[in-house]
């Protein structure tokens, strides 16, 4: 029998380490940040000016005061942790899953070069532009690169149990069930649920559905945060708990250790759209409505152009080789050309590199009742598709047949990223609501392709397409093409 003082021990212990992790965490991000940042920094520098002496003056400055670029790098170091630090972030609220955590990192950088911009040109120091314009940039991208390496060790970590809030859900069974699975389903985020409380439920049942011990009713919160050692209580339903238990429930929580997590019913809707205002003592939720207009579609379709651009001028000696085998590998055009249905509903030819035979299209009604891919009945997806050719299987692996579709995002017609572009027979199958992804430009790649790719349920890739649609930034955009080249890269590729 283990005695009360082991057990007080080892809550003690669960404790410290609590109070630990995220601080070791942060510490672990301010060295390499600070590794990094004296690497690119004086790096450049060097690079830059060589390892001679190299000084600076303020224009008409009467005594020829002037100062080496070693001191100027070390102000800009200094400034720069202090920036990343100011902005939060090393968080434990933004690090480990989502976009909050880059956004915050450009947001302090863009911020801090404008500083320093702002200062040399008022006190009119002469800095080498060369210097700035490449320090800036590369700090930020090894930054990023940085922050994904330690993302990666982390999400390791908390698959593996550590690192982690340990969370006790409370609401009704049914609430408490989703947002169960939900968390479960995604590890990386931090929040690991080992109990929950329930209306009408005794201690020891375990909830119907899953393998969550019930701690007790809803009377039992306080009692059960004691006896499972949880450090983080989430709410997942407010219809059994009025207001005033809610706030006696967030006073009996230890500041600083235990936390309070309300679980809103709103589904599928990104951080930027939401804005908590509180009014007359009600922390009431903004949702703002998803708009398609004004600087957001510009800065979208400025990136497009110059990213579709960069890649046709450097792809193209891999798109006239892809050409050739394609032409000399089997009979057909090297092209296919299909009707697909993009922004507002308008048709569009979607062009992508022929891995199919000739007459694949008059093939497909006889294929129309063979497997499908997991279930999904509105998209024809078949494993080992006969008409693909063996140079197409290739082509597929690695998505290179849908190459030319940067010829499609040049051209307006579509996006680097969106929703799948369907046919026009898959459209005639949608149900009204999903007709909403029509109101952002169908893309080569999209939250579709990196969660799952071909292996989606119809119900699935709606359900991302959508969120897209409501949520989409151009920061995600590019974090969504970061993860389409490790999708392309991986074991399973596409088909």
């Amino acid at each position: 029998m283990v005695s009360s003082s082991t057990t007080s021990e080892s809550f003690a212990a669960g404790v410290s380490v609590h109070r630990s992790w995220s601080r070791s965490f942060a510490r672990r991000l301010f060295v390499t940040d600070l590794l990094v940042l004296i690497w690119v920094i004086f790096g450049v520098q060097i690079a830059w000016f060589g390892l001679t002496s190299t000084s600076l003056a303020w224009r008409d400055s009467p005594g020829d005061l002037a100062i080496s670029y070693f001191g100027i790098s070390i102000v800009i170091l200094v400034a720069w942790m202090l920036m990343l630090q100011v902005y939060g972030t090393r968080g434990y609220r933004v690090i480990g899953t989502g976009t909050q955590e880059f956004r915050l990192l450009v947001d302090s950088t863009v911020r801090l070069f404008g500083l320093v911009a702002i200062v040399a040109f008022l006190f009119q120091i002469e800095l080498a532009r060369g210097y700035i314009l490449i320090a800036f940039p590369l700090g930020l991208a090894v930054l990023a690169f940085s922050r994904w390496m330690w993302r990666q060790w982390l999400g390791v970590k908390r698959a593996q149990g550590t690192f982690t809030s340990k969370v006790l859900l409370v609401g009704s069974s049914v609430s408490v069930a989703h947002i169960a699975r939900e968390l479960n389903s995604r590890p990386q985020a931090g929040y690991r649920v080992i109990g929950a409380c329930v209306p009408t439920s005794l201690v020891g049942d375990v909830l119907e559905g899953t393998d969550i011990p019930v701690f007790g009713n809803l009377d039992k919160v306080v009692r059960a945060l004691e006896v499972s050692g949880a450090d983080t209580v989430v709410i997942t339903s407010a219809d059994e708990l009025p207001p005033q238990r809610v706030r006696e429930l967030s006073w009996s929580l230890e500041p600083g250790r235990q936390h309070l997590v309300v679980a809103p019913s709103l589904v599928d809707i990104g951080g930027p759209r939401i804005h908590t205002r509180p009014v007359a003592g009600l922390p009431l939720i903004h949702v703002e409505t998803p708009r398609y207009e004004g600087g957001k579609k510009f800065a979208k379709r400025f990136f497009d152009v110059v990213a579709s651009g960069l890649g046709i001028l450097l792809l193209s000696p891999i798109l006239a080789c892809i050409a050739m085998i394609v032409r000399l590998s089997t009979p057909g055009p090297v092209l296919f050309r299909q009707d697909r249905i993009g922004y507002n509903g308008e048709h569009f030819n979607m062009l992508k590199f022929r891995s199919m035979v000739v007459d694949a299209e008059e093939r497909l009604q006889t294929l129309a009742g063979e497997t499908r891919a997991e279930g999904n009945a509105i998209l024809f997806k078949m494993k080992d598709d006969p008409r693909v050719t063996p140079v197409g299987k290739v082509l597929r692996r690695y998505s290179l047949d849908e190459l030319p579709q940067l010829f499609n995002v040049f051209g307006g017609s579509m996006s680097l990223v969106g929703p799948r572009p369907p046919l026009e027979r898959e459209v005639a199958q949608y149900e009204s609501h999903v007709h909403r992804r029509f109101l952002v430009k169908p893309g080569i790649t999209g939250l579709w392709q990196v969660s799952g790719r071909s292996n989606l349920s119809w119900e699935d890739t709606v359900r991302l397409d959508l969120y897209y649609v409501e949520n989409w930034s151009l920061t995600g955009d590019v974090a969504i093409l970061w993860r389409t080249a490790r999708a392309v890269l991986g074991s399973d590729g596409a088909y």
